[in-house]
């Protein structure tokens, strides 16, 4: 006999909210702090959860709790729902606010320091009623938010996908590993830029995700340049002023400094080595359309990297300009 579960009556967002705070947060105890909720409170909303939908929805483990395969069910489910309601809200925002309007983006790192600020800057001075909320994180955990409609678009590095995943992927331009420094430092005054004269500098590295920790620590091998001796930090700004008041250099992704080198403070030293391409750009949904404060976001990204390009900073891909129809990066859409 199929069980009634009537889950459309008896559900409550604060169901919803629950069971995606504990899935997200794999803690009862953590959940509960970011719902602003005691623990005896959400354990209580959990005990109801599982009476009304009649499933298991967590195994509890000596440190948090895991997710049943019906709990993840679920927490899918309700993030949807609750993106869905988001988004309700902001258009009627819209609606009220002649202009108006949200636009969700999720950014990986590198892109959220480079490109994201300038793009932001033309969306603010261009659609003053226009707003942009950021959510930073790695690809593997943006995905799922881009799927659920929490999120509208990613902008970022692309990575090939191991598998496809029905996501349309727009390369825009390359951000290549770089060496940067200083305009006066003295390695621009050298007649010929080799690894070994660059050898005598030291680095100041960026503490960065494993994948571009990786294509850093690639680029140094080929250089024979040892980094156990260098400066690392998660600080932006530690790194910025190391290099603007030192003779350190640094190698990173290029447009993580994309302010310094369009002002001019910082410039790229000629690689003596090939770089790896990595092109970076659009991770966008299939089954949905940007709304009217995604494509006016899009447009001006597009206008700052165009910018970039022209100063002779970044390589604008062939893709630039028309979303791409592969959820694969694809060799062919490389400059």
């Amino acid at each position: 006999m199929t069980l009634r579960r009537y889950l459309d009556q008896r559900l409550k967002l604060h169901h919803l909210r629950a069971v995606d705070a504990i899935v997200a947060q794999r803690s009862l105890m953590r959940a509960s702090t970011m719902l602003s909720l005691s623990q005896p409170a959400l354990t209580k909303t959990l005990h109801e959860l599982e009476e009304i939908t009649g499933q298991r929805l967590f195994t509890r483990l000596p440190r948090g709790v895991r997710p049943t395969e019906a709990g993840t069910l679920l927490a899918e489910s309700a993030r949807r729902i609750l993106a869905e309601l988001r988004r309700l809200d902001e258009t009627f925002d819209r609606l009220s606010e002649l202009g108006g309007g949200t636009v969700a983006i999720g950014t990986l790192p590198v892109a959220a320091t480079g490109v994201l600020p300038g793009a932001l800057t033309r969306l603010t001075a261009d659609h003053p009623g226009l707003h942009a909320r950021l959510d930073q994180g790695r690809t593997e955990e943006l995905l799922p938010k881009l799927a659920a409609g929490e999120i509208d678009l990613i902008v970022g590095r692309l990575y090939d996908p191991a598998m496809p995943d029905g996501f349309s992927r727009e390369p825009l331009w390359e951000e290549p590993i770089s060496i940067l420094a200083r305009t006066g430092h003295p390695v621009f005054h050298l007649a010929e830029i080799t690894a070994a004269a660059l050898r005598r500098y030291d680095l100041v590295l960026p503490t960065v995700s494993q994948r571009v920790g990786q294509e850093i620590e690639g680029v140094l091998s080929l250089m024979d340049m040892a980094p156990t001796g260098s400066l690392r930090s998660s600080s932006y700004g530690f790194i910025r002023e190391m290099l603007h008041a030192t003779d350190l250099i640094s190698v990173m992704p290029r447009l993580m400094m994309a302010g310094d080198l369009l002002r001019g403070t910082l410039r790229v030293v000629p690689l003596p080595v090939p770089a790896p391409p990595r092109p970076a750009g659009l991770i966008l949904p299939r089954d949905r359309p940007l709304p009217p404060a995604g494509l006016a976001f899009v447009a001006c990204l597009r206008a700052h990297v165009a910018e970039i390009g022209q100063r002779g900073l970044a390589t604008i891909t062939v893709g630039y300009g028309s979303v791409g129809e592969s959820d694969r990066t694809g060799s062919a859409a490389r400059a």
